[in-house]
């Protein structure tokens, strides 16, 4: 599943949306101060941000507008307990994508960040489907030639990260960042070791893997059966 990155200086707050986005199997990264969230943005990188507005110190409002000041481009939906329209035109002024108040459904945070992530500049498409694969990333149901197969998060999170980019190759330090948590001690071992378990939910009998192995470079998902 996408990799998020949640700024919440709240700990009540940020330990519900992190459990919630977890079972939602989002990769989740959390900050508790604005300084914190800007040094994980320059570093790594998140297919989108969660930013409280009330951070201590310099505001979630401060904060985007510095990211997006620097090039920024990650989608940004913020939490706020301000509901005047002035209010929510300065956070998008900064450079918002979207804005929940609070108190908010969880169901509703789900459905806004899915929405931000099919307009975000990586077109991701309702159901993903190469070859006789199917991913669903509402429902997290993943299918082979129609029968739903059974996957472990990690292995879930790596598949929608190779069908989203078909065809294309990934280093495994590419993989790592976009898979795994940055504080992650995860290493090529643990890549080669998900992908040989992907590789045997996935793969037809007799026939190459879906996962080729770019000797030398890393690893790719192959849309076409040749």
């Amino acid at each position: 599943m996408s990799k998020v990155l949640l700024v919440e200086d709240d700990l009540v707050t940020c330990d519900m949306v992190r459990d919630w986005l977890e079972h939602e199997l989002y990769t989740v990264e959390e900050a508790h101060t604005g300084e914190e969230a800007l040094d994980l943005m320059k570093l790594y990188q998140y297919d989108i941000v969660v930013l409280d507005w009330g951070l201590p110190g310099k505001s979630g409002v401060e904060i985007l507008s510095r990211f997006r000041a620097d090039g920024g481009t990650t989608p940004v939906l913020i939490l706020t307990g301000k509901r005047s329209v002035g209010e929510k035109e300065e956070g998008l002024d900064a450079g918002a994508d979207d804005y929940l108040t609070k108190p908010f459904d969880m169901r509703e945070l789900s459905a806004r960040l899915r929405a931000l992530l099919r307009r975000s500049h990586s077109p991701r498409a309702s159901v993903l489907a190469v070859r006789n694969i199917t991913l669903d990333p509402a429902t997290c149901q993943v299918t082979r030639d129609g029968e739903e197969l059974k996957l472990l998060p990690t292995e879930y999170a790596l598949l929608e990260f190779f069908m989203r980019h078909p065809d294309r190759v990934f280093s495994t330090d590419d993989i790592l960042n976009h898979v795994w948590k940055s504080d992650s001690e995860a290493t090529a071992t643990a890549v080669r070791t998900y992908i040989t378990r992907l590789r045997k939910k996935l793969d037809v009998e007799e026939k190459a893997s879906i996962i080729k192995t770019v000797h030398g470079i890393g690893y790719k998902l192959e849309s076409r059966d040749d």
